[in-house]
């Protein structure tokens, strides 16, 4: 009797993680490649690294062996019409086309992620890493909040960093307050004066550069720097608000349900604690969880509910 499997694919805007499991959610091999996020590298670049992706845990087994494919693709909650046009798309590649008839499904990343973290179909995620959102799911309806990448994101590592960055110049310059933020970018950076930071902060990537300082300001709050720790303590209550903003258009405050905290922010206990604290006065019986499963775990349980096996 031949084995069948499964294809989870997580895609996201630096990468593309694809896993090929048993329908015991073993996962037998992981294939990797670059960004799937049709927002940042259009339709084309997007397809390609997901078929490069897909064809290296195919690898790995019979096509025929394959009775369902789930791709979590960045972007695509934001702006749906991308679903259908990734789909198409995929179809033209040769290598991969027969796996997917039938049997392909492609949703956002939010829901592959708080399906990492959690068995449960009804839920929220809060993701806090270079961008932020609050997802929700109950009962066939969803709900979300912020999201809306790095001109808004409040609480999110880019935020966090605009904030330590605007307080390190207002140090420099003589019209703000000490803080150890500077000093810790300096000696991270290498750098020796305002002029080369500025350098290093509007280089070709400044997004990238200026989440870095987000990491900078936890250092400096674990050192006492008061300023560092009021950004953290906001950054901490804008992430509560959205996660309340999801929870109450669920109905989930008098409920127990799970709460999956993803992204590095959350390697802030300040932030952590302020997340924890506000959520549970608004919602007591919230369950946190912090995924520790790789995103694709999530793609792959996904895929799993899907296939028509597992449903027999």
């Amino acid at each position: 009797m031949e084995k069948k499997y499964v294809i989870g694919v997580d895609g996201g805007g630096t990468k593309t993680i694809s896993a090929l499991a048993n329908l015991e959610g073993k996962i037998l091999a992981f294939g990797k490649s670059g960004s799937s996020n049709v927002r940042k590298v259009g339709l084309k670049i997007a397809v390609e690294n997901i078929a490069k992706a897909i064809e290296k845990v195919l690898r790995k087994t019979e096509k025929s062996g394959i009775l369902s494919t789930f791709i979590g693709l960045a972007a695509i909650q934001e702006e749906p019409r991308f679903k259908e046009k990734v789909k198409k798309a995929l179809f033209k590649y040769k290598e991969i086309s027969p796996i997917l008839k039938g049997k392909l499904e492609i949703d956002s990343d939010q829901i592959v992620a708080f399906r990492a973290g959690s068995s449960e179909r009804n839920g929220v995620l809060l993701i806090a890493g270079t961008g932020c959102v609050a997802h929700g799911w109950r009962k066939g309806k969803e709900e979300k909040s912020s999201g809306w990448d790095w001109l808004a994101d409040e609480g999110s590592a880019f935020w966090v960093g605009q904030k330590a960055f605007q307080v390190v110049f207002k140090d420099l310059d003589g019209r703000g307050q000490k803080t150890k933020i500077k000093e810790i970018a300096f000696g991270k950076f290498k750098i020796k004066n305002e002029e080369e930071l500025m350098a290093k902060v509007y280089s070709k990537n400044p997004i990238e550069i200026i989440s870095y300082f987000s990491i900078f300001c936890d250092l400096a709050s674990k050192r006492g720097d008061k300023i560092a720790k009021n950004i953290m303590r906001e950054a901490g209550k804008e992430l509560s608000i959205s996660a309340k903003t999801v929870i109450k258009k669920l109905g989930f405050q008098k409920v127990k349900f799970p709460l999956v905290l993803v992204g590095g922010i959350f390697q802030s206990k300040i932030v952590l604690r302020t997340v924890k604290r506000e959520v549970k006065k608004f919602a007591p019986k919230t369950e946190f969880i912090q995924a520790k499963n790789e995103a694709v775990v999530g793609a792959v349980k996904l895929a799993i509910e899907h296939s028509s096996d597992s449903a027999e």
